[in-house]
């Protein structure tokens, strides 16, 4: 393609060509125009392709460029009018290779320079309209085609840039979820580990209670990392707050955990469930609490009604730092239009506290 577009410039040698074949001139002017020729289009060719490929240095780029305009100046006036054509090869190069800011200056110079020689010329009222059009318009049109062939590797830079950033987002989003899945399941595995290899001496048949459970939540850990993978996976809060019946309750933590919850809209229900996931896990992983309190409340503020969640635990503290985990929470709750602080509980352990819009997030 670049080769067509550069070639068909070539169309215009013609008028040199003919000049050469016809026998105008003598054999020695001869030889020298088709060598003078041969090493324009040579040079012309060799500065607009290796340019737009690779830039060349800016003291190159004008040096070639001189020498193209030498050879216009020294051909046009030892041989004829029929070589003031070889200054449009000259405007077009400028166009092509020099920056737009000194383009729009050297493309009208080389013009009136090729003017200037062509009224010298025995019938300048015939060649000059025939040769100062396409070499006006052959040079902005490349300083456009350049302008387009930027702009398009611009864009493609840009949708490669933007798929990173989609592809970085959803390694973010993939890594959060499996934190909060795997996080709470293996969590509930070790505990209930724990309870039946203590059990497993004198209460075997407890014990292997335990280890049914273990295999359920191995299994719904398992179901739930896939459909995570998918995306298609979005928790619920009856199904969240169970969970964190069951969990507090096998950790020998005294919880008191609402038996209902009102209706939420979809994405803000996630979001606190999600919230109820992590928080009950970080209670039970390291608060070293004896009791947690798990209450749902909504409240009617200027901005609308929300829905708060509210975990609070007598431990000392720990789950404060909440790490990966408290980042994700507070990116999923920001989604939805939501709020997440955290603080000192009542009874000196650790609250977290989620509120969320009850209508569509902004």
């Amino acid at each position: 393609m670049k080769l067509m577009w550069i070639g068909i410039w070539l169309a215009f040698m013609g008028a040199p060509v003919s000049d050469l074949v016809g026998g105008g001139h003598a054999a020695r002017p001869t030889a020298l125009g088709w060598l003078g020729l041969v090493a324009f289009v040579a040079v012309y060719l060799a500065l607009v392709f290796r340019h737009t490929s690779r830039p060349l240095a800016r003291t190159t780029v004008y040096a070639t460029l001189a020498v193209l305009f030498s050879l216009s100046v020294v051909l046009s006036l030892t041989l004829g009018s029929e070589w003031l054509v070889l200054f449009v090869y000259v405007s077009v190069s400028a166009g092509a290779v020099l920056p737009l800011r000194l383009a729009r200056w050297a493309i009208p110079g080389i013009t009136g320079a090729m003017v200037l020689i062509g009224l010298k010329t025995d019938d300048p009222g015939r060649i000059l309209p025939a040769v100062v059009i396409p070499a006006l318009l052959g040079g902005f049109s490349m300083t456009g085609v350049r302008h387009l062939v930027r702009t398009t590797i611009e864009l493609r830079e840009a949708r490669a840039t933007v798929a990173q950033l989609a592809a970085n987002e959803e390694r973010l989003r993939l890594a959060r979820d499996l934190h909060d899945l795997l996080g709470h399941s293996l969590s509930l595995i070790t505990l209930k580990s724990e309870l039946a290899g203590r059990m497993l001496p004198d209460q075997p048949e407890r014990a292997a209670q335990q280890v049914a459970d273990i295999e359920q939540v191995s299994r719904q850990a398992l179901v739930d990392v896939r459909e995570a993978v998918t995306g298609y996976r979005r928790p619920t809060l009856p199904g969240e707050l169970a969970g964190a019946r069951t969990a507090l309750a096998a950790a020998g933590i005294t919880a008191e955990v609402p038996t209902d919850s009102p209706e939420v809209p979809e994405k803000q229900e996630a979001a606190l469930a999600w919230s109820l996931r992590e928080a009950v896990t970080n209670v039970v992983r390291h608060s070293g609490a004896h009791r947690c309190v798990i209450a749902l409340t909504q409240r009617q503020t200027l901005d609308g009604p929300l829905l708060e969640l509210t975990v609070d635990d007598n431990g000392h503290g720990g789950g404060a730092a909440f790490g990966n985990g408290l980042t994700g929470l507070r990116e999923r709750v920001t989604e939805v239009g939501g709020t997440v602080t955290t603080g000192s509980g009542k009874a000196g352990g650790f609250t977290l506290t989620v509120q969320v819009p009850l209508g569509s997030a902004s």
